[in-house]
């Protein structure tokens, strides 16, 4: 049976990882600034986090969510201290893509509307729900095409409030910051405009932290940048750091109904102690700070080189934008440096590195990446 088609593939195969660094079949290095799309958060085979999993799977692999699993709990208690949200509580799923169905779904139920507010270049994923309040139509079946979303201009607060005076409106949905469109960042005032707006109007406000949150940002989710807090928030990527884990955190104002939602493998034995050694990582080795300060020194020194368009990023989280199309730039820095990286639409780098990076490791990153350009 041949593989279904589903991306264009590096022939690159990557057997080993460790920290920052992969290794292929043939005993290359690379760099790795990619992290497997933001997914990699404390970096391949930590210790704590092999010993965890392997530990827990010699236990337990999984049981249904008909029984107690006091896992969960333990995940929840740390995610809310860490995060600064303990007075939320916490739906667990398998993948961002079913966290914003879940949010969206529950602000439906909540309020009985069910026309919902997106921005341009959104991406929140595949599935029902998800790919309908996505920017993308090429991924949008006939199926899915239900007309429920409306698409703004981010920073559109005047537009946003026009439609949200229809009253048909129950939810504003916005990534902390858009990887997929090109690492742009919404800023602070809109961000705070929205909050208030949804507040007085009775509509909810959910943030998909997907790829932008666990600390990736230089803050435990990106929109605390702005002070802000949301109705629900979506997480997935970093939080399982390879594992297949999604959450939803759910403000005191939705009130549980129990058939409401449901999930077979959310928050199974293995996904939470993958979570819990990922969350305690970011917290014992202080990698949000570190975060802030490597990403900080990256765009410092992108900053530099001659040629780039435009720098946007917060943290491990950054677009380097080219006037051209940078395939050809991106598969020498693969090919030739031996460095993993993003990419967003035809003319941006997009780089989501372990929070683990060292100023060393920026700094090599840095090098090559000055050779691929001259």
């Amino acid at each position: 049976m041949k593989l279904y088609d589903v991306y264009p593939l590096f022939d690159v195969n990557i057997v080993k990882g460790e920290g920052c660094r992969v290794w292929d079949d043939k005993g290359t290095e690379y760099l790795d600034l990619y992290g497997g799309h933001a997914v990699i958060s404390i970096g391949h085979s930590h210790p704590r986090y092999v010993e965890r999993i392997s530990r827990q799977a010699a236990a337990l692999g999984f049981y249904s969510n008909s029984v107690v699993n006091t896992l969960q709990q333990r995940v929840a208690d740390l995610l809310g201290r860490i995060s600064g949200y303990d007075d939320y509580s916490l739906f667990f799923i398998n993948s961002g893509a079913e966290a914003n169905e879940n949010a969206l779904k529950l602000s439906s139920f909540k309020n009985g509307k069910k026309r919902v507010i997106a921005f341009k270049k959104a991406f929140h994923g595949r599935t029902s729900l998800a790919v309908e309040v996505t920017d993308n139509p090429k991924i949008i079946a006939p199926i899915n095409s239900n007309g429920h979303t409306t698409f703004m201009q981010p920073g559109d607060i005047e537009g946003v409030k026009a439609e949200i005076a229809k009253g048909d409106v129950t939810a504003v949905i916005i990534e902390g910051i858009q990887g997929v469109g090109g690492v742009q960042i919404p800023s602070a005032e809109f961000l705070q405009q929205l909050q208030e707006v949804c507040n007085n109007s009775g509509t909810t406000l959910i943030l998909d932290e997907i790829q932008s949150g666990c600390g990736r940002s230089g803050r435990f989710f990106a929109h605390q940048w702005a002070g802000i807090k949301p109705d629900i928030i979506t997480q997935a990527k970093g939080i399982g750091n390879g594992f297949p884990i999604g959450v939803v955190l759910i403000s005191p104002e939705f009130k549980a109904e129990y058939g409401e939602l449901g999930t077979t493998f959310g928050g199974n034995h293995l996904a939470c102690a993958a979570a819990e050694a990922v969350l305690e990582t970011i917290e014992e080795e202080n990698l949000i700070e570190n975060a802030a300060a490597v990403g900080e020194h990256l765009i410092k020194e992108l900053i530099k080189i001659d040629g780039i368009k435009e720098i946007r990023g917060k943290g491990l989280m950054i677009g380097i934008e080219f006037e051209e199309p940078i395939k050809e730039i991106r598969r020498r820095l693969l090919f030739q440096e031996h460095v993993f990286t993003g990419v967003s639409g035809t003319n941006v780098i997009r780089l989501l590195p372990p929070l683990t990076l060292t100023i060393e490791e920026a700094n090599e990153f840095i090098e090559r990446f000055r050779r691929v350009l001259i």
